[in-house]
């Protein structure tokens, strides 16, 4: 992207978008992930079958839901960031068909004595919360092919820390556990006894600037940043650009100028001419034009009165007198 004329800037400007671009996308990422968090999931989209349903989905806390799922048979982990943490497994809605069954494992994989076998016998208020012993928990939701609208749940999952892990974010009022700071004030009750979402989550703007997240808000800003910077960069390359045309084509015009004079007035020697009396005008090599003054009665160096100019001065030249 440099110039020919080696004209300082563009190089390291390009530095600078490449960094910038760079932040960006980290940010862009890091938003992502605190996105990810408090992230609501469809039932029906998670089984879908793809490679993706296999993949242990890292989470904070995540809401599923279901409705009216048919004909399905899928396998779904969730796992915490930290060994520390644990899951605790929460409904704020419960609904199934006597031939729907949710299965709930301990562990990554759905194998080995699961810790629930959910069906129409069960509703959210005879369950209550419940707590894994590991880091991970696995979901299989089978159904049969008939349902209703109204056949489904709501289930919260939130990765919480005992206390006696040094917890040093949020802390639930009534239970001995914390959870992650972003979970607090997101409109859903991780805590399951509604102190992450109290009363002073209505007038809690901390975290955002002019309505939005910190994250999103810097991103903004450096990309407002960015695209000014590459308006600068444009607009220093073509100005650039134009002063280096503009002197090599003025370069190309005197040369071609002086060219033309060398032709005119032949490459070898010089030619004296006098343009009305007192002074000569020599041309040489290489185009520079010459004034030298006169005095006296002048000639032609060249030869006599009736002296004919070279071919290549053009038309012949007969000097009066």
């Amino acid at each position: 992207m440099g110039l020919r004329d080696g004209g300082p800037g563009p190089p390291s400007l390009l530095t600078l978008v490449t960094l910038f671009l760079f932040l960006i996308l980290s940010l862009s990422y890091n938003g992502l992930v605190s996105a990810d968090k408090s992230k609501s999931y469809s039932m029906q989209t998670l089984c879908k079958n793809h490679f993706l349903q296999q993949l242990y989905r890292k989470i904070d806390g995540a809401v599923l839901f279901s409705q009216n799922e048919r004909n399905l048979d899928c396998v779904i982990t969730f796992q915490t960031h930290s060994i520390l943490q644990r899951f605790m497994l929460r409904f704020d809605g419960l609904q199934l068909d006597c031939n729907d069954h949710l299965f709930i494992y301990d562990g990554a994989h759905a194998v080995g004595t699961y810790k629930s076998d959910l069906s129409c016998k069960h509703t959210k208020q005879n369950l209550g919360a419940m707590f894994t012993r590991t880091n991970y928990v696995t979901l299989k939701y089978v159904t049969d092919n008939w349902g209703t609208d109204t056949n489904g749940f709501k289930l919260v999952i939130t990765a919480v820390k005992d206390s006696k892990h040094a917890c040093t974010e949020f802390r639930c009022n009534l239970r001995e556990f914390c959870i992650a700071d972003d979970l607090v004030c997101d409109g859903i009750n991780h805590c399951a006894d509604g102190s992450d979402e109290s009363s002073k989550c209505q007038n809690n703007d901390t975290g955002t600037i002019l309505g939005l997240e910190f994250t999103w808000f810097v991103v903004v800003v450096v990309s407002t940043l960015l695209v000014l910077l590459v308006l600068i960069v444009a607009i220093s390359v073509c100005v650039c650009r134009k002063n280096s045309w503009n002197n090599r084509h003025g370069n190309s015009v005197q040369q071609q100028n002086a060219y033309s004079l060398a032709q005119m007035y032949g490459s070898n020697g010089h030619m004296t001419v006098k343009p009305g009396g007192g002074s000569t005008t020599t041309l040489a090599d290489g185009g520079i034009l010459h004034t030298t003054p006169t005095s006296g009665n002048w000639r032609h160096p060249a030869g006599p009165p009736g002296f004919r100019m070279p071919p290549a001065l053009g038309r012949p030249y007969c000097p009066a007198g």
